[in-house]
This record gives C-alpha cells, structure tokens and sequence, in this order.
C-alpha cells in the first residue's frame, strides 16, 4: 500500500515545489506563466490524493504522513520565492508571508518535540491549506497577465485590466489565509501545551 496512486500524486507536489520556484528564478514572462500551470496541477492533487485514497481504499500512514508535508513544502518554497522578488516586500505581501512562514515552521516544531501524541488535523485547518494554496494560484496568475496588459494598455492611459483584479483579489486571498493559519497555529499550541501540561504532571 506504499506505491499507490494517491500516494504518487502526494509525492509529484513535492516534486512540483522546486520546479515552480525555479521556473519563477527565471524572471520571464513564459516561465512565470508556466509556473502557474504546473502550480494549479499541483494544486489540485491536494484534493485528488485524498480523494482517491478513499475511493480506492488505498489510505496509508505514508500517505498521511507525507498529504501535510507536500502542502508544506509547496507553500513554503514558493512564499520564500515571491517574497525574495522585486516589489513583494510591501506591507501587503510581507506580512501575511512571514506569518504564514513562521507558523508552518512552529507548528512542526511543536509536531515533532510531542512526538507520539496526534494532533488532529482540523477542518479549519483544511480550510487554511485550500486559501494559502488559492491565494498563491491567484498571485502567480496575475504575473503573466499583468505584463501581457502592459504590453497591450495605451500609453498615454491607465487602465485596470484583469490583471489587476486577479492581484487584488490575490492580496485579500493571503490576508485570509494568513488569518486562518494563525488561527488553526493558535489552536494547535493550545492542544499541544495542554498534552505538555498533562505529561509533566
């Protein structure tokens, strides 16, 4: 039950993570716009593994060991990568990437020192994935768009293209999911101390 499909789909995410953030080094336009395809396929195995697995009967521990791990690696890789490019470093974006950032870190952190003790993944957790993945889809679509309208706006004219729209819609995105993840961090180090408190005494 280790080399299944679900589990195959789980392991091409993690193998996605660096090919979209090399792809994203590039700094062109027809390597940011494949950034996007190959990050949206990955995006979508996050729905597939899972679902799969069940249809097929094929859960395995594997498979819900490296499901969190996957997301983990793709959001991660490809935060620290839109955050070191020119112009993401305003508020808007910096804020939410770092907290996103250093609650992934922590959480694992807290994970790893309890050691045998579960701690439940939650549907607001679920939730937290599905809108840091969502929010990042939206922002590396954006990028392509907005060049192409560049290329094609009048000069001597301003105009809000679709673009523009995707990126705001892109900004509010990874507010919400920064807010989600603080949360469902908030609820994880609430379960985890209280197991830390029982042990101890």
């Amino acid at each position: 039950m280790i080399w299944t499909l679900p589990n195959g789909l789980t392991l091409g995410r993690i193998l996605a993570a660096p090919v979209v953030c090399l792809l994203l080094l590039q700094g062109e336009p027809w390597a940011d716009r494949w950034a996007f395809v190959v990050f949206a396929l990955a995006a979508v195995t996050d729905f597939l593994d899972g679902w799969l697995a069940r249809l097929l009967q094929q859960t395995s521990d594997l498979g819900r060991m490296l499901d969190p791990i996957a997301d983990k690696v793709m959001v991660l890789l490809v935060l620290a990568v839109l955050f070191a490019e020119p112009g993401n470093q305003s508020w808007g974006f910096a804020v939410p990437a770092l907290l996103i950032m250093m609650r992934e870190v922590l959480v694992s952190g807290l994970r790893e020192f309890l050691g045998d003790v579960k701690l439940a993944v939650t549907r607001l957790a679920k939730w937290k994935t599905t809108a840091q993945l969502l929010a990042l889809g939206l922002w590396l679509a954006s990028d392509p768009l907005l060049f192409i309208e560049a290329k094609s706006a009048p000069l001597d004219q301003h105009w809000i293209g679709f673009g523009d729209l995707l990126e705001g819609l892109a900004y509010l995105m990874i507010w919400i999911a920064a807010g989600l993840t603080v949360l469902t961090g908030l609820d994880y180090f609430r379960k985890g101390i209280t197991h830390i408190q029982r042990r101890e005494s």
